[in-house]
C-alpha cells in the first residue's frame, strides 16, 4: 500500500491562516491596520521573519497591501481569494527565484535580439503599446499586468514559435516575480517606478531602432535589478 507523503507545515502558513481566519471571521475588515511586525511576532509567539513571510504570501494573495513608512492594511478584497490555500499563492523561495531569473535571462535576451531584427510595425505597436499602459497606468493591478504583456510582447516578436512556447511554460511564474517586484520597488522607495518605466522604455527605443546588441544589453540591466531587489527582500527576511 502505497502512502502520500505529509508535508509539515511551515510556521509562516500557520501564521498567514490565522490572519486570514481573523479576516474571515470578521474580526479583520477591509482599512483596518494590522499589528506592527514586531507586535505580530510577540502574540503568534513566532520570529518576526515569520510575520513577514506571512504578510507577503497574503500581499500575494491580494489581501494585504503594505503603506511604505505607514504599516500594513487589509485591502477590499473578493471573497473567493479566501478560499485559496496560502501555499498556492506563497512567494516562490529564493533558489526558485535565482533560478527563474536565469531562465529569463536565457529566453528573454536571446528572445529581444531576435525581435530587434525581426519585428513587424504591428508587432512593435504591440510592445509600445504595453508600455503606454505601464506608463499610465492609475494602480499596481494594471501596471503589473502591462509589464507582464510587455515581455510577452518580445517574445511574440522574436517570430520564433519554440521560444514563444517556452516563455508560456514559465509565464506565471514570470507574472508572480514581476508582480512581487513592482510591489517591493515601490514599498521601498515611490520614485523607483519611474526608473522601471525608464528601463522599459529604454529597451522599446532599442527594439525600434533594430539595435539587437543594445537591446540585449539593456534587458540584462533590468533583469540585474529586478535580481537586486527580489535579493535585497530575502536578505531581510532572513535576518
Amino acid at each position: 500500500m502505497n502512502y502520500k507523503r505529509i508535508k509539515p507545515r511551515k510556521i509562516y502558513e500557520e501564521v498567514a491562516e490565522a490572519i486570514m481566519d481573523m479576516i474571515k471571521a470578521g474580526d479583520l475588515k477591509p482599512g483596518d491596520k494590522l499589528d506592527s511586525v514586531q507586535q505580530l511576532a510577540e502574540n503568534f509567539q513566532v520570529g518576526r521573519s515569520a510575520v513577514r513571510e506571512a504578510l507577503s504570501a497574503l500581499r500575494a494573495m491580494g489581501l494585504v497591501e503594505m503603506h511604505q513608512g505607514e504599516g500594513t492594511y487589509v485591502r477590499e478584497f473578493n471573497s473567493n481569494m479566501l478560499k485559496l490555500p496560502v501555499q498556492i499563492a506563497v512567494l516562490m523561495k529564493k533558489d526558485d527565484v535565482k533560478n527563474l531569473l536565469e531562465v529569463r535571462r536565457i529566453l528573454e535576451v536571446g528572445a529581444v535580439e531576435a525581435a530587434a531584427s525581426r519585428r513587424t510595425a504591428e508587432q512593435l505597436s504591440e510592445i509600445k503599446e504595453a508600455l503606454e499602459k505601464m506608463k499610465n497606468a492609475n494602480d499596481e493591478e494594471l501596471g503589473e499586468e502591462a509589464d507582464f504583456r510587455f515581455h510577452m510582447a518580445i517574445a511574440r516578436a522574436s517570430q520564433n514559435d519554440l521560444l514563444i512556447s517556452l516563455m508560456n511554460n514559465v509565464s506565471e511564474m514570470m507574472f508572480t516575480t514581476m508582480r512581487e517586484t513592482r510591489r517591493l520597488w515601490l514599498y521601498s522607495e515611490k520614485s523607483t517606478l519611474g526608473r522601471l518605466t525608464l528601463e522599459h522604455a529604454s529597451i522599446y527605443e532599442a527594439i525600434e531602432q533594430r539595435d539587437g546588441a543594445r537591446a540585449q544589453k539593456l534587458l540584462l540591466q533590468h533583469l540585474q535589478s529586478v535580481e537586486d531587489v527580489l535579493m535585497e527582500y530575502f536578505q531581510e527576511i532572513e535576518m
